[in-house]
């Protein structure tokens, strides 16, 4: 059977479940096979060919290497099935008119970690720097640690030097690129190495290669951006991301690419890029915004479906290693390990099961829980005009993010939040950068306001308080805040008919409100309005622990703005005290706050 024909019969089994696959990994059979039916109409939306023996030119290189560890060390290379799909779509696609131009300039590639994914890379760049016949080409490993870059970069150099390739490169100190790089003797590429707590930027790179290893580590696009950027003038580029499922989804990895790939390959959604492969191998989570039922268990929101013990589980996550008897019985110990010790439970989803997880460190809110108190119909959320709201200021600094959170106590101890965010305008830019989010969006979206100049007009924000609560026509009450950075609020309030509460910024004055908060969450007794900001600052917020198991947001160790989580805690600490209060009702009595 030829390679064409075995991805093919591959594909056929994946999509009709003789091999157990996820959702992505399944859509991404489905546009192999869509994409060879375009390929035959020789349509001019579709100038590519799939060109067999270009594929199998590259899954004959990979079995020129040994294995360098673990059971089969020394072995020769034999791809199995799944290498074979994402390697021969890989260098299989070629332009229709330009034989010499590759087809796919971007690959990302999400799988559990063990699954080969360092030493099929390290064949790669081999490939990319010998095989391929550029002259002068600059390949590079990028990784947030230099020990990262080691995994590829190495293992790369102890196949040089165990084959019959150790003649053809040489591996020493390079001035021109101040560290040690691979370099292929007739050609002259190199295969080097980028990390940034090795001060290896890249700067001035014109890369012909790139990988960007475990890119859910990285904080920043920078060295997305340092390819894409320097990869304009080479028509036969390729960037190409490796990673495992990571816990910090405000990273690029999960907020832009992960997403972004996903638009791809789903066949319901309009979105296109034909120069663009992608897979991902993770078991799976209910992503519908409602619960579902999977053999008679309730699914909610975002939780997973498949059963971590179970085989479909390892499966899906581990196309590789997922039936080897040696790996199968890790994998199982594994996974008993981090149901007995919760604790180890996120990196064993992230890492051997391959799901993201918003759950950093010390992390305050499970991101999942709070997706499900959202509600983006504003006919479906609750009627407060004419209520008392507690209204909570978080003022930070006059450069960053000023927040406001009203609370309104709801029947049954529900709770109903809303939020309002200032930056000021001549720093919308630059924060937007720093930060990596959208600020511009969300102010044109009116979930913030930029105020003018360089610094938050906190005038203009006790302004934009009074005509709020007009509109609303809402009883003016307590506005809970720190007076750290607001001495002169008491009086501005008083002064405009509102009750100024300084709330205490210590465990005994937030430890209460603080679980509080998370307790109603995770019991769906808070609603809120899918406020992006509010999400995510909530994703941002981590927390540290004092005496008696207090504890309190934990402002000096969160990378990112939690300014409105710490709003809606201030006006939490009141809200919660005046629970089942009279607040709840108008002049007009007992009122339904909830739509119908």
């Amino acid at each position: 059977m030829g390679l064409l024909s075995e991805l093919i019969r591959y594909c056929e089994d994946i999509l009709s479940g003789k091999i157990v696959s996820c959702l992505r990994h399944r859509w991404a059979c489905q546009r192999f096979l869509d994409d060879l039916s375009r390929a035959e109409k020789s349509n001019e939306d579709f100038p590519y060919v799939f060109v067999e023996e270009r594929a199998q030119h590259y899954i004959d290189w990979m079995q020129e290497f040994t294995h360098s560890t673990g059971a089969l060390q020394g072995q020769t290379k034999i791809p199995v099935i799944y290498e074979k799909f994402v390697y021969g779509n890989i260098y299989g696609w070629w332009s229709r008119e330009n034989a010499k131009l590759r087809r796919f300039r971007r690959s990302y590639e999400q799988i559990a970690r063990k699954n080969a994914k360092s030493q099929d890379k390290a064949i790669q760049a081999l490939y990319e720097t010998s095989a391929f016949g550029e002259l002068r080409a600059q390949n590079y490993i990028a990784a947030t640690k230099k020990e990262q870059t080691r995994h590829v970069w190495g293992e790369a150099k102890w196949l040089i030097e165990n084959s019959w390739l150790k003649d053809r490169f040489v591996c020493k100190f390079d001035q021109e690129y101040m560290q040690v790089v691979i370099k292929h003797k007739k050609s002259g590429s190199i295969f080097a190495r980028l990390s940034k707590d090795d001060k290896k930027t890249g700067d001035g790179t014109n890369p012909h290669f790139m990988i960007i290893d475990e890119y859910h580590l990285h904080e920043t696009t920078e060295y997305y951006d340092l390819a894409t950027s320097g990869m304009k003038t080479r028509p036969n580029s390729l960037l190409s991301i490796i990673t495992t499922a990571g816990f910090d989804l405000n990273n690029p990895c999960y907020r832009v690419e992960y997403d972004y790939i996903s638009q791809i390959l789903n066949p319901d959604i309009p979105v296109f890029n034909d120069r663009y492969f992608a897979i991902v191998c993770e078991a799976e989570k209910n992503e519908s915004p409602e619960p579902i039922i999977v053999n008679g268990r309730k699914i909610p929101s975002g939780g997973l479906i498949d059963d971590i013990k179970s085989d479909e589980a390892r499966l899906k996550s581990n196309p590789v290693i997922g039936t080897d008897p040696t790996a199968v019985e890790s994998i199982k110990m594994e996974i008993t390990e981090a149901l007995d010790k919760p604790e180890k439970l996120r990196d064993v989803l992230t890492k051997t099961l391959n799901v993201w997880v918003n759950q950093r460190e010390c992390g305050y809110m499970d991101m999942a829980k709070w997706a499900a108190c959202g509600e983006s119909d504003a006919k479906k959320l609750p009627d407060v005009y004419g209520l008392t709201p507690f209204a909570g200021l978080d003022l930070s600094s006059v450069l960053d993010l000023t927040s406001c959170s009203f609370v309104f106590n709801l029947p049954d101890g529900q709770y109903y939040i809303t939020s309002h965010s200032w930056i000021p305008e001549e720093t919308v830019e630059k924060k937007r950068k720093t930060d990596k989010v959208p600020y511009d969006l969300w102010v044109s979206q009116g979930w913030i306001t930029a105020t003018e100049g360089a610094e938050v007009d906190y005038h203009a924000i006790l302004e934009w308080l009074d005509e709020k609560y007009r509109v609303n026509n809402w009883r003016k009450g307590e506005i809970c805040y720190d007076k750290a950075l607001a001495t002169w609020l008491t009086h501005e309030l008083q002064e405009r008919g509102y009750t100024p509460i300084e709330i205490a910024q210590s465990y005994t004055g937030l430890s209460l409100a603080t679980k509080t908060l998370r307790t109603k969450t995770y019991n769906r007794k808070i609603i809120h309005a899918n406020n992006p900001v509010l999400t995510w600052a909530m994703s941002n917020a981590i927390t540290r622990s004092g005496p008696s198991e207090n504890i309190m947001l934990d402002k000096s160790k969160a990378k990112q703005r939690i300014d409105p989580v710490a709003a809606t805690i201030n006006a939490f600490v009141r809200a919660m005290a005046n629970e089942q209060t009279e607040s709840i009702y108008d002049k007009r009595g007992m009122r339904s706050l909830l739509s119908d």
